[in-house]
């Protein structure tokens, strides 16, 4: 708010009105003393107590705000005086001045002083003069400290007078004592002393660097301005009930020099009813670690809302302006007051979902060795050789494979593992599917060859066999080889929101999404032709349908894969990894479920089944 030049009492009023509405508790008043001294007749007149007022230099020591009866609204006023210093000998000097006897020639400035201090007229005639007055004597006594004039007890605005004519007169003997030719000025002149320019008077102050008698150095920066030196003053009450300018403080500003600011905090005496506690002026608390401040729209600066810091920023200190983002590596603690290093996370043998997927991968490579064991002891019966006993084993080898696999994609990321985890996979996978493959067509044509004139199995003999297995093996191989030669897949982080988050995901980044896409696909080609092809066989007038349970397990594999890729893509961190050793353990457990529970039923369980007359009975 501003105090109007020309105030008047309706002005005032709403000024004052406004501070006694407001919630601040001190109030800053920058003001010359003619305005301040309007304002403050207003407050007293409010009977306004309870202000803390810190005063501009121009009225901290105005001794008219001072008064008693205004002391009950501005005792503990605290503020900025210009330095008071004593000058040597000025008092003795004021209090033996005497206007001569020609009163005509004396100087008008003492003649009107003395004839206001002592209500006389030092004029002759009489007539021209209030009838009140009487004839000054000339010969009165001013005693040092009786008057205003002759107070040197606040030597403020006259010591920077007195130091402003010191440093003139520096200027000007610097200037008398110039060599000839050596000046300062074009052509080294030196300035005519009989008419001196402002410019070069300005010039040798700007060069002026001395100390008073008092023992202040006197000289002026760059912009021309001296050393800032300022006391803090406060306002006391003493048990006559007066007003003491009490200094409790200084402050010092020198060129080349750090800013010196002391202040003795138990000598200070605080206004508002605040007695020794230092008063609070706030619009709004300040905001407590972890939080910022939010300015309100249409509110003073000192009005703010306390905002949360954003997540991976903090803030440390009370009152902040603003968060402090989290260094890489490091996110905010719940509080946002420290930054904490992020939790490295990834699926490992140690979480309960990485124990749970590595018990089942073991037992499902378990139950296929079983298999196996048990279609190596009956290796002679006709159930185990009707179908294909050579294909039964590389088949059984290749789902131990994917069961196996399914362990490398636990536990921390390393180049290596990320390589593997997806090649091995990838052939293990086709090398399945392929001997299934194989086996359906071998299904296919066996039913062809009893047809008259058929021979078809000549094509298919087991050489023929391993010899396409090993084709489409070798196929995977390649593109997976060709993939890693590429853009292999590679350890990489990923945080939990756009590359950072409270935890740093490790995962294995597939490298090229063309090869990883190639190495599904082919997989899927594979599976979409055997279940084809097995579909067309499962209607074979066979006791034992070899192709129906095939159909059967490769709806399972297609399924499983089908509904893998929309999981793939939304799980997030962690969980996509086990979506897919998810997916692998499903589709190997349909495959050996379907394919070998049924004959590890019939072999184990009912043995009378296991003849050649069962198997070639319709």
């Amino acid at each position: 708010m501003g105090i109007p030049k020309v105030p008047s009492q309706r002005r005032i009023k709403n000024i004052v009105d406004t501070i006694r509405g407001s919630t601040a508790r001190v109030v800053v008043t920058f003001a010359i003393a003619q305005d301040a001294r309007a304002l403050m007749e207003e407050v007293v007149r409010q009977n306004i107590t309870d202000r803390q007022w810190i005063a501009s230099e121009a009225w901290v020591t105005y001794s008219t705000l001072s008064s008693p009866k205004n002391l009950p609204s501005l005792a503990g006023t605290i503020g900025f005086a210009l330095k008071k210093a004593v000058i040597p000998s000025l008092g003795p000097f004021l209090t033996r001045l005497r206007p001569d006897g020609d009163y005509q020639k004396s100087d008008p400035f003492l003649r009107e002083l003395w004839e206001e201090i002592f209500g006389c007229s030092l004029g002759i005639d009489l007539s021209m003069t209030p009838s009140s007055r009487r004839q000054c004597t000339g010969s009165e006594v001013i005693g040092e400290g009786e008057s205003q004039y002759a107070d040197v007890s606040q030597l403020r605005a006259s010591y920077n007078v007195y130091k402003a004519v010191y440093a003139i007169a520096h200027a000007i003997q610097d200037m008398v004592a110039c060599p000839p030719g050596e000046g300062p000025f074009s052509s080294g002149q030196c300035p005519d002393i009989r008419k001196l320019q402002p410019s070069q008077i300005a010039h040798y102050l700007r060069r002026v660097n001395f100390s008073t008698p008092v023992g202040d150095l006197i000289h002026f920066d760059m912009n021309g301005d001296p050393p800032a030196s300022y006391d803090i003053i406060n306002w006391h009450v003493s048990p006559e009930e007066t007003a003491e300018f009490v200094q409790v403080g200084h402050f010092l500003s020198s060129v080349g020099v750090d800013d010196q600011f002391h202040i003795n905090m138990e000598k200070v005496v605080w206004g508002g009813g605040s007695g020794d506690e230092v008063p609070v002026s706030i619009c709004s608390a300040a905001c407590p670690p972890g939080t910022r401040h939010a300015v309100q729209k249409g509110r003073p600066v000192c009005c703010f809302d306390c905002l949360s810091c954003a997540e991976g920023e903090i803030s440390n200190t009370t009152g902040s302006v603003e968060c402090i983002r989290c260094p890489e590596r490091f996110w905010s603690n719940p509080d946002h007051t420290a930054c904490v290093p992020q939790l490295v996370d990834f699926l490992s043998y140690s979480d309960t979902m990485g124990v749970i997927l590595s018990v089942i991968s073991v037992s499902g490579a378990t139950l296929t060795a079983g298999a196996m064991t048990t279609f190596f002891y009956h290796r002679h019966t006709p159930l185990v050789k009707a179908n294909n006993s050579e294909l039964s084993f590389l088949l059984l080898l290749s789902l131990k494979l994917c069961f196996l696999c399914a362990l490398v994609f636990i536990g921390w990321p390393k180049p290596w593992t990320c390589m593997l985890r997806h090649t091995l996979f990838g052939v293990s996978f086709v090398f399945c599917i392929s001997c299934l493959l194989s086996r359906t067509v071998v299904v296919l044509v066996a039913f062809r060859a009893t047809l008259p004139g058929e021979n078809l199995m000549r094509y298919f003999s087991p050489v023929q066999q391993r010899m396409g297995i090993s084709i489409c093996t070798l196929i995977q191989v390649l593109i997976c080889v060709l993939w890693l030669a590429l853009a292999p897949p590679r350890p990489a982080e990923r945080g939990d929101r756009e590359g950072r988050g409270p935890r740093v995901v490790l995962e294995c980044d597939v490298g090229s999404v063309v090869g990883f896409s190639l190495v599904l696909g082919y997989i899927g080609l594979l599976a979409s032709l055997c279940l084809l092809l097995a579909f067309l066989a499962r209607k074979l007038p066979d006791n034992f349908n070899e192709a129906k349970f095939i159909t059967f397990s490769m709806l399972i594999f297609c399924a499983v894969w089908i509904s893998f890729v929309p999981a793939y893509v939304s799980s997030p961190g962690k969980y996509t990894v086990a979506v897919e050793i998810f997916a692998i353990l499903a589709s190997s457990f349909g495959l050996l479920f379907c394919l070998f529970a049924p004959k590890c039923f019939i072999i184990l369980l009912r043995p009378k089944r296991n003849t050649k007359k069962h198997m070639m009975s319709k």
